[in-house]
């Protein structure tokens, strides 16, 4: 299991990650999602080992991951950008891999370059990002490792490649019990996909659960009055859009006495509307 503890982390006087935790349970997808500058990339940076907590810490069943390359070892990492020898072909970058992990299996990474069909002999530099993307993503799951972190895995593939790579993972979480942590713009695909999400704005957890449980949290209403209620009230607790006669309140604290509160207001009329975890993600940055 990798479990992040109260994790902070600064740059001189700012601070990127602040008091930040969570958990990944083996054979489960945990999605990260936040808005650019949330604190995504600098965490997921703490957990691989590369930047140093200036508190907390990321631990690897029990064991801390910073300069611990026995833990370092079983996590497969697929950075936002580049970070392969540029000169190394891909072939060289296979074997490379195959000297520093010892778990590394050639014939798997073969087996993915039957999907992701790319030249062994043509060099990292020349690669497009997708392409790239997709030798840092066959290098990671060939090394078999306990726990893969991605970040903006899908970043340049086009759709059929996304999908083949989202299904890979899936496979290899239920077949070989992976912990997987992923951060994604494309929350379309976190939906999809992942057991837990949790939700990072200025470099704390805002929300965590599952996408049920958050889902039971966060509604979108359609509403009508009898009469028109009281607007300064009824934006005290939700966010208000109007169309014709119909009201559309957001709220990030459903409840039982959410459907009642608004019956004393008024509203004849409750029905919940259908949404998305972008939808979610876009209602939740909104009530902050």
């Amino acid at each position: 299991m990798l479990e992040i503890k109260n994790l902070t982390k600064k740059f001189g006087g700012f601070c990127a990650v602040d008091d930040f935790s969570l958990s990944v349970e083996k054979g489960t997808i945990h999605g990260l999602i936040g808005e650019n500058g949330a604190g995504k990339t600098t965490a997921i940076k703490c957990c691989v080992g590369i930047f140093k907590p200036d508190g907390g810490e990321v631990l690897l069943d029990g064991t801390p991951v910073y300069e611990n390359p026995a833990a370092k070892i079983k996590i497969g990492y697929v950075a936002d950008s580049n970070t392969m020898y540029e000169d190394y072909t891909c072939a060289q970058m296979r074997d490379f891999f195959a000297e520093v992990y010892p778990d590394f299996d050639k014939e798997k990474f073969s087996g993915l370059n039957d999907i992701f069909k790319l030249d062994p002999k043509r060099r990292v530099g020349r690669l497009s990002k997708g392409q790239q993307m997709r030798l840092s993503f066959m290098l990671a799951i060939s090394s078999n490792p306990e726990v893969l972190i991605l970040d903006e895995p899908t970043s340049g593939l086009d759709a059929f490649a996304k999908k083949q790579l989202l299904d890979i993972v899936i496979d290899e979480t239920e077949q070989n019990g992976l912990a997987v942590l992923i951060s994604s713009h494309h929350l379309s695909e976190l939906e999809k996909l992942c057991d837990e999400i949790t939700i990072m704005q200025n470099g704390r957890a805002e929300y965590q659960s599952n996408i049920d449980d958050l889902k039971d949290k966060v509604k979108k209403l359609q509403v009508i009055f009898d009469k028109t209620p009281d607007l300064d009230v009824l934006k005290e607790s939700f966010g208000v859009e109007k169309l014709g006669s119909v009201y559309y309140l957001t709220t990030t604290n459903y409840d039982e006495n959410t459907v009642p509160a608004l019956k004393l207001m008024g509203a004849s009329v409750v029905e919940e509307v259908g949404i998305s975890l972008e939808e979610i993600f876009v209602i939740t940055a909104e009530s902050r």
